[in-house]
C-alpha cells in the first residue's frame, strides 16, 4: 500500500510538473507569437517604403533626399499598418520625416520619441553602414521595443525606420503565470499529502484490527472497535453481526447437540426394554432351578448350587452397572493428558486378558504430546475396546492401539484394531446399540459405553475393517475433540 501511494504521490507531481510545463511552453510561443508579428509588420512596412521610394526616385538622382515624397509614402504606408510609427534619418542631417498616422491620441503626434531617438538613430546607422535592413529587439517588463530600419540605396548614409511595440498580455502575466504555478504545485503536494494521510490512518487502523484478531482467544470470536472511517467501520459492524450470529448458532448447535443425546439415550432404552428382561429373566431361571435342585438334594450339594447361585448374582450385578453406567450421565471434567502415560496404564489394564489368551498387544504413532479430554470416561471408553478387541483376537493374535493428535482440528484420534475375523455384515447397523452383540457371553454395553463417552465429548465412534478389501480385522476409530463447541 505504501509503495502504491508513493507512486500515485509521484505521478501527482509528474502530472503538476508536466502542466506547469504547459502553460510555460504556451505563454512561451504566445509572447513570441506576438513579437513576431509585430517584428514583421514593422520590418514589412520599413521594405515597403524604401521599395516605393527607389521606385519613384531612380539612382542617379540629386544626393538631397526628397522629403516631401517620404513623408508621403511615411503617411500610406503607415496607416495600413496600426500601432508602427517612422521617419527618414540621414547622417548628414539627423531627422528628415516622421509619420505616426495611427497614433491614438487626441492629436497628431509630429515629434520623434526621445526616450527611444538613441536607438532609432543606433537603428538606422547600422542599416545604412551595411546597407542592409537592420532589426533591434528591447525587451522590457511590460512590452518589446522593435525598431527596424531599411537602407535607401539612392541616398547613400539615408536610412527609412519603423518602430512599433509589442503590448504582450502573456509578458504582462509572468507574476501571475509563477504564482498560478506555485499555486497548482502547492496544491498537488496539498491533495498527495492529504491523500497519504488518509491511507496512512487506514493502514493504522487496519493493523489494529489485524491484532485484534491476532490476539483473540481460539475459541472466541473477537469484537471489534470502531476505527472512525466510515467504509471500515461498515465492515466492523458486519463482522460484529457475524460474531453475534456465530455464538448464537454455537449455543443452538450445543443444545441441539444435548439435544440429540438425550434422544439417543431415550432411543436406546426404548430398544433394550426387551433385552433387559431377556438377560434378567435368564439368571433368575438358572438361580431358581439351583434353589430347587438344592431343596430337594442332599445337604452335601447344597455349596455347588449356592456357588453357581453366587455367579449368576455377579453376572447380574455387572449387567446392572452397565447399565447404570449407560443410562446415567456423563459429567466430563477435561484436562490436558500426556498421552504416552495414559495409553501405556490403558495397555497395562489390557495385559492380564490379553496374557491370558496369548494376544500381544502394541502401540503405535506418536504419543509423545498432549491432547485434552476426561480420562477418566475416555479409559472407560479405552478399555472396553481393548477388552473386546481382546476377546475377538485369535490366540497369538495382535491388538494395536495408536494415538493421532491433529492440533489443526484441536482433536485427538485413539484407535484399537485387532487381527480377529471382523464384524459381520449383518451385525455392523446395530453394532453400537445396547445388547447389541456377535458373542454368547456378551452383553453388548461396551461398545455403546464407548460411544457414549465419544459422544459426551463431542466426537464419535466408528468401525472400520482393517483392511481395505475387508478380509478380515476389525478396526475402532475413537475422536475426541476438545473443541467441540
Amino acid at each position: 500500500m505504501r509503495v502504491q501511494l508513493f507512486l500515485f504521490w509521484g505521478f501527482l507531481l509528474a502530472a503538476c510538473a508536466l502542466v506547469a510545463a504547459v502553460i510555460v511552453v504556451l505563454y512561451q510561443t504566445g509572447s513570441g507569437a506576438q513579437v513576431a508579428a509585430s517584428q514583421s509588420h514593422a520590418t514589412r512596412a520599413c521594405e515597403d517604403i524604401a521599395t516605393r521610394y527607389a521606385k519613384s526616385v531612380p539612382a542617379a538622382a540629386a544626393d538631397t533626399p526628397q522629403v516631401d515624397l517620404l513623408r508621403v509614402l511615411l503617411h500610406v504606408v503607415l496607416l495600413e499598418v496600426p500601432q508602427v510609427e517612422g521617419g527618414v534619418w540621414r547622417a548628414s542631417s539627423g531627422m528628415l520625416a516622421y509619420a505616426y498616422p495611427t497614433y491614438e491620441g487626441s492629436s497628431a503626434k509630429v515629434d520623434v520619441p526621445a526616450a527611444e531617438e538613441p536607438l532609432i538613430v543606433q537603428t538606422a546607422r547600422e542599416a545604412a553602414g551595411a546597407a542592409r535592413p537592420t532589426v533591434n529587439l528591447v525587451r522590457g517588463s511590460r512590452e518589446v521595443l522593435i525598431v527596424a530600419a531599411c537602407p535607401l540605396a539612392a541616398h547613400p548614409g539615408t536610412a527609412v525606420w519603423t518602430m512599433t511595440r509589442a503590448h504582450s498580455g502573456a509578458i504582462a502575466a509572468q507574476k501571475s503565470l509563477r504564482i498560478g504555478i506555485a499555486v497548482l504545485a502547492l496544491l498537488v503536494v496539498a491533495s498527495g499529502a492529504w491523500l497519504g494521510w488518509m491511507l496512512l490512518r487506514g493502514l493504522r487502523q487496519v493493523r489494529q484490527l489485524e491484532s485484534a484478531f491476532a490476539n483473540a482467544q481460539e475459541d472466541t470470536v473477537p469484537r471489534l472497535e470502531r476505527t472512525g472511517i466510515r467504509e471500515l467501520d461498515r465492515i466492523v459492524d458486519g463482522f460484529n453481526g457475524y460474531g453475534v450470529r456465530l455464538q448464537d448458532a454455537r449455543a443452538r448447535l450445543k443444545e441441539a447437540m444435548a439435544q440429540r443425546h438425550r434422544d439417543l439415550r431415550l432411543t436406546a432404552l426404548g430398544r433394550m426394554t426387551a433385552s433387559v428382561a431377556h438377560e434378567i429373566r435368564n439368571p433368575i431361571a438358572a438361580m431358581r432351578l439351583k434353589a430347587e435342585n438344592a431343596l430337594a438334594a442332599p445337604p452335601a450339594r447344597h455349596a455347588d448350587a449356592l456357588a453357581a447361585m453366587v455367579t449368576q448374582i455377579d453376572r447380574l450385578e455387572g449387567l446392572v452397572q452397565s447399565l447404570l453406567a449407560l443410562v446415567q450421565p456423563l459429567h466430563l471434567q477435561p484436562r490436558r493428558v500426556a498421552l504416552g502415560d495414559w495409553l501405556r496404564e490403558r495397555l497395562e489394564t489390557a495385559g492380564p486378558a490379553a496374557q491370558a489368551r496369548g494376544v500381544r498387544l502394541a502401540w503405535h504413532g506418536d504419543v509423545s504430546g498432549e491432547a485434552v479430554f476426561d480420562p477418566v470416561h475416555a479409559a472407560r471408553a479405552i478399555d472396553n475396546l481393548l477388552d473386546n478387541a481382546v476377546r475377538h483376537a485369535p490366540d497369538g493374535g495382535e491388538v494395536v492401539l495408536s494415538a493421532a493428535v491433529d492440533a489443526a482440528r484441536c482433536c485427538c484420534t485413539l484407535t484399537v484394531e485387532d487381527d480377529g475375523p471382523g464384524v459381520p455384515e449383518a451385525l455392523r447397523p446395530q453394532l453400537f446399540e445396547p445388547f447389541a452383540t456377535g458373542r454368547a457371553d456378551g452383553n453388548g454395553l461396551g461398545l455403546a459405553l464407548a460411544r457414549e463417552v465419544a459422544l459426551a465429548h463431542g466426537g464419535d465412534l466408528h468401525y472400520a475393517p482393517r483392511h481395505a478389501d475387508g478380509s478380515g480385522g476389525a478396526r475402532f476409530i475413537l475422536e475426541l475433540p476438545w473443541r467441540a463447541s
